[in-house]
């Protein structure tokens, strides 16, 4: 009798988790196990963001990335089953999984949409496989006249720094599923004509490196004629995430994918006197007043009225703060971060150390007019010495052994993935 019991209460139990599954599942979303891949969110238009900064461009960095993966409804898969040092000769088995969302009317649908919202980590659509993110060329071959001329070191001095990326993805990176968002690829520019894909690194000369762009586009016919607001703020160049699905796969296929790095600490400095040690109407109401406020005792009223006058130990103090005042800018974030090299195939990797080198030989190699080279002039402040190594240190000499080491492990990753040495010996 008590079997009996035990028995029938046990189906009754399943009986109504049933019921409970059915009502709650929606039949059109339950999908197959999906492969590790990335996904790529097309719902959410991140805003605009430049070398140089406006508020609102400055402003969307400071969202969280998780919650702009919540707002957005389109995705795409790209999987990396595969190390990251085998993916350049098997890069097109990699695939991307696009999810297409029904569109849907009336009152009814529409109530049933405010269900389904609340249950999209749990639910998601049939993804439709296609490949991405693998160049049809790792690199642009040489020509045979250029195999035993000076281009040829140079060619190998890019397949090692691309080997120590790929070793260094291999290695500190997860393969499991990563989420790519608009994020990823806002900072990457197009130009069609030569079929280049260009991530803009902050102070690595992005500035001049979008006057070239331009002048391959037929938009100038010299980088000299180019004004800095027009670079900036012209928006005469395109970016990959204001194509369609379909037009970043293709670009990221068969585009020469490149980008131009700098020493981390170099290009710190760089931006903190860019920013701080000059008039600006951006970076010292929204950043130098927060800096201040929380980093100075004893602070003015004029200080905290206006931002200005922040010292570069105060704004180290921020950059290393967990709970920062104010969120994090494009000019002082990581690379890894902003170009996000571990999703992105990039086939040329230029540093701002050899930059006159590196970006003519990278103009050689996409067959770029003989007449047009890297121009040399300083973008701003032109009348400043450039930010070198020995200001750098003389910056980095105000802060104690800790600060320059936390400072160190903050951009351990840029420093270990684009083979930068320590910057002082007592680091570890």
């Amino acid at each position: 009798m008590r079997l009996t019991c035990m028995f029938s209460f046990i189906l009754l139990f399943g009986a109504v988790g049933l019921v409970v599954f059915i009502h709650l599942q929606d039949p059109e979303e339950i999908v197959h196990q999906q492969t590790p891949g990335i996904k790529y969110n097309m719902g959410f238009k991140q805003p605009k963001k430049d070398c140089v900064s406006s508020n609102n461009q400055d402003r969307g960095l400071r969202k969280n990335t998780a919650d702009r993966v919540a707002k957005q409804s389109y995705s795409l898969h790209l999987p990396e089953h595969m190390p990251t040092n085998l993916q350049s000769t098997d890069r097109r088995q990699n695939s991307i999984m696009f999810a297409v969302k029904d569109q849907q009317k009336g009152e009814e649908i529409n109530s049933i949409n405010l269900h389904k919202r609340r249950r999209r980590f749990i639910i998601k659509k049939s993804p439709i496989l296609i490949s991405m993110n693998s160049s049809i060329l790792n690199l642009p071959t040489l020509k045979p006249e250029d195999r035993n001329s000076k281009w040829k070191s140079l060619y190998q001095i890019q397949r090692e720094r691309k080997r120590i990326m790929r070793e260094t993805c291999s290695k500190y990176k997860s393969n499991n599923r990563r989420i790519i968002t608009p994020y990823h690829v806002s900072r990457i520019f197009v130009e069609d004509k030569y079929r280049i894909l260009y991530c803009e690194v902050p102070k690595a000369g992005c500035s001049n490196w979008k006057r070239v762009l331009m002048v391959l586009n037929g938009l100038a016919s010299s980088t000299k004629d180019i004004q800095h607001n027009t670079v900036h703020y012209g928006n005469y160049l395109k970016r990959l995430d204001g194509f369609d699905h379909k037009g970043i796969y293709h670009r990221l296929n068969s585009y020469t994918k490149m980008l131009f790095i700098r020493e981390p600490f170099e290009k710190l400095v760089s931006a903190f006197r860019d920013k701080f040690e000059h008039p600006n109407n951006y970076y010292h109401p929204v950043f130098g007043k927060a800096i201040i406020s929380r980093y100075r005792v004893n602070a003015t009223k004029e200080a905290l009225r206006t931002g200005s006058g922040v010292k570069f130990k105060e704004f180290i103090e921020y950059l290393l703060d967990v709970h920062r005042p104010v969120g994090m800018d494009i000019h002082w974030d990581h690379v890894n971060r902003l170009c996000s090299p571990c999703l992105i195939d990039y086939d040329f990797v230029g540093k701002f150390e050899s930059m006159e080198e590196d970006a003519n030989f990278f103009l050689h190699l996409i067959g770029a007019p003989q007449n047009l080279t890297f121009p040399k002039f300083k973008d701003r402040h032109s009348d400043e010495e450039r930010t070198t190594t020995k200001i750098t240190q003389q910056y980095f000499a105000q802060l104690s052994p800790s600060q320059r080491q936390r400072s160190y492990d903050f951009y351990y990753m840029d420093y270990l993935m684009f083979n930068y040495s320590k910057p002082f010996e007592d680091l570890y």
